[in-house]
């Protein structure tokens, strides 16, 4: 996509989508920063969120003096370093630090800082542990997650003023299963992190278990009658089909079929009063994974309501509908809406 005229929201949603599948990722970053300086965004509060995208595309691409320059120019950007969306930059200005060399004294100084935010903000957990890994600290990463599980815990058994019952434990707020609470993502980044580490499996494991078969069974549950909202991007739903070719039954028999049907369902779902709708991008290799955690079937109904729980729940993941008639399709297709999905509803 083009970054040369002002960018919308949409714009930055579908380069946060498509940057890294482009010819020239180094070079949309580098647009992106351009752009934020040059005040060409919609939004002028949304400098910081376009320089921390630029920030995350050099990281990925192993550009870390490139990274670390973006990531600084982005928390110059927000309020303040305190501001809530920027926990994600500082975590990936560490990454830079660790990956420069010689800097890991600053990067560590960096996360330690961070390290509340894991009380509080479900992105947290991952970020800060994909930080320390970068700086080969996984061990670490357990530790910290460990610590802010027992607090969370602790405080939530006191608040009930008894102790934690050995069931499904009710001072566990899981929540929705489209906005699970910060103590599931803790669990679930913790198994994680300790699955990497080849460590035994413990009691905190078994609750992380335990909570993702609770948010199945809910999800399932809530999607007997409905769409799970799953956007599968081209590549993603080609290869879908060639894995799990049954699914073509559920997704739609060809792309364009795949997004009709969202359409069709976004339509369907204002039209009865809902607001501030989504689609969720998902992955073949997301999907394949949980079903592995689960020790089932990718076409399985219950799986795939799970896989959609866990996708809904990552805001990163989430995709605003609908989008401008002239702003680019929520597809990624590069075309307008007015010119993509948007006549797909009425087919």
């Amino acid at each position: 996509m083009p970054t040369r005229e002002t960018l919308t929201k949409a714009d930055l949603a579908e380069l946060r989508r498509s940057a890294l599948g482009t010819a020239n990722p180094l070079g949309v970053a580098a647009d992106l920063a351009e752009a934020a300086e040059q005040g060409r965004l919609e939004d002028p509060d949304d400098a910081g969120d376009a320089l921390t995208l630029a920030a995350e595309i050099a990281e990925i691409r192993a550009r870390p003096d490139a990274a670390l320059r973006y990531a600084e120019r982005a928390l110059a950007a927000y309020p303040s370093e305190d501001d809530p969306r920027a926990g994600f930059a500082r975590a990936l200005r560490a990454r830079a630090l660790f990956r420069a060399g010689g800097r890991d004294d600053e990067a560590v100084a960096e996360l330690t800082a961070l390290r509340p935010l894991l009380l509080t903000q479900p992105d947290a957990p991952a970020y800060l542990s994909a930080a320390l890994d970068a700086g080969g600290r996984s061990a670490t990463a357990e530790t910290w997650l460990s610590e802010a599980v027992d607090s969370l815990l602790s405080e939530r058994a006191t608040a009930a003023s008894g102790p934690a019952s050995t069931a499904i434990d009710p001072v566990v707020d899981l929540g929705p299963p489209d906005a699970p609470g910060v103590v599931f993502f803790l669990l679930q980044q913790r198994h994680r992190v300790r699955r990497n580490l080849n460590l035994p499996h413990d009691r905190q494991d078994d609750l992380a278990d335990r909570l993702e078969t609770q948010l199945v069974r809910r999800a399932g549950e809530r999607r007997d009658a409905e769409s799970d909202l799953l956007f599968w991007p081209r590549a993603e739903f080609d290869r879908l089909l060639a894995e799990h070719a049954a699914l073509s039954e559920v997704y739609g028999s060809d792309w364009d079929a795949h997004r009709g049907r969202l359409e069709k369902e976004l339509v369907r779902l204002r039209g009865a009063g809902q607001a501030g709708l989504a689609v969720f991008r998902a992955t073949v290799d997301g999907l394949n994974a949980f079903a592995g955690r689960r020790d089932g079937d990718p076409a399985d109904a219950a799986v795939r309501a799970g896989y959609a729980a866990e996708v809904q729940a990552r805001p990163s993941a989430r995709i605003p509908w609908p989008p401008e008639r002239n702003d680019a399709c929520w597809c990624g297709s590069g075309l307008k809406y007015k010119k993509d999905c948007l006549p797909r509803s009425r087919s």
